[in-house]
């Protein structure tokens, strides 16, 4: 850039008035030039970083499932509990992240070759960037299958923490809370309760009846509950062999057992829910903290991998000492 001097104002002075001057500079344009490239951007030690994040990350995955797994012992009772191992790979998943981002952003300032601490920082944090990108590539696709086997493996350890962290927050919840599905339907007992009765010429229709009957009777709506209740009794009279007032007294106890159950069946419901919604909200709020501790590590590193820089003179030119 030239530089324009003016006899009354100095080099870089501008009036207010004079809006059409354009700001000026005292650095020469070869300074401007090595300013610039001492802050441009490596791609090359940014990718280097990366792989280098990413294979340290397998390593210590695979070294903290093996040694998890060498303390499971199913045949003795010194085996740690689930959660233990689940607290165990979550902190280990944390650390093994931190180390490996931290040692990727260090590679990365490091071959970018800037004296600069900020910018071999910004190298540092960009390579983190990159390796956070590819994890959860890998871990959200079909590649994860192939590629992506330790990553799965070590957060498939972590019991809910780390299958966050690379995969879905609904499956955490599901590993971390009972299964709805596995809620035992309110009807199943009334049902083997018919069944083990005994019944007459054609035992297996009559059953079949009875549970028909019994069903709609505890399932339908009140309006039509009357109705479906007598018929349940006369089914299960024929089913089982017993009066009709025997039978509609049984009626009567089924729908009560099948209300109790079904409120009991909601219960575990809304519990089941509510640990796996407080389970999902941990795991995402440490997934979160492990990925701000990821990214402040690789900066930090990298700004410690700023190199000195080299003044170089033409031979024969002496050095100037500076003024004491």
């Amino acid at each position: 850039m030239a530089t324009v001097t003016d006899p009354v104002r100095g080099p870089g002075d501008r009036d207010i008035h004079d809006r059409h001057v354009p700001q000026t500079s005292m650095v020469a344009p070869a300074e401007d030039l090595r300013t610039v490239a001492l802050n441009q951007i490596s791609w090359g030690a940014v990718f280097a970083g990366a792989v280098a994040a990413l294979v340290l990350q397998v390593i210590l995955n695979m070294l903290g499932l093996g040694v998890g797994l060498s303390t499971v012992d199913p045949a003795g009772d010194g085996t740690p509990g689930a959660s233990s191992l689940g607290v165990g790979a979550g902190l280990w998943w944390v650390v093994s992240g931190i180390l490996a981002s931290a040692a990727g952003g260090y590679l990365a300032g490091r071959l970018s070759g800037k004296p600069s601490k900020s910018t071999t920082g910004y190298h540092g944090l960009t390579s983190w960037a990159v390796t956070a990108l590819v994890i959860f590539y890998l871990l959200s696709s079909a590649v994860s299958g192939l590629v992506g086997g330790a990553f799965n493996t070590a957060s498939g350890a972590v019991g809910g923490l780390g299958r966050a962290a690379g995969g879905s927050i609904q499956t955490v919840a599901q590993t971390a809370a009972p299964s709805l599905s596995k809620i035992s339907d309110p009807f199943s007992s009334i049902e083997n309760q018919l069944r083990s009765g005994a019944g007459g010429q054609d035992p297996a229709a009559l059953k079949d009846a009875a549970v028909s009957a019994m069903r709609a009777a505890v399932s339908g709506d009140d309006a039509q509950q009357a109705q479906a209740s007598e018929k349940a009794a006369q089914a299960l009279a024929k089913a089982q062999n017993i009066p009709v007032e025997q039978a509609r007294t049984q009626v009567q106890q089924y729908i009560q057992q099948f209300k109790e159950a079904t409120a009991k069946a909601k219960e575990q419901a809304k519990q089941a829910a509510d640990t796996a919604a407080r389970t999902a909200s941990q795991a995402a709020l440490y997934g979160a903290l492990a990925l701000i501790l990821g990214a402040l590590a690789a900066y930090f590193a990298g700004r410690s991998a700023a190199v000195d820089p080299t003044v170089t003179r033409t031979v024969g030119v002496p050095v100037r000492q500076p003024r004491v």
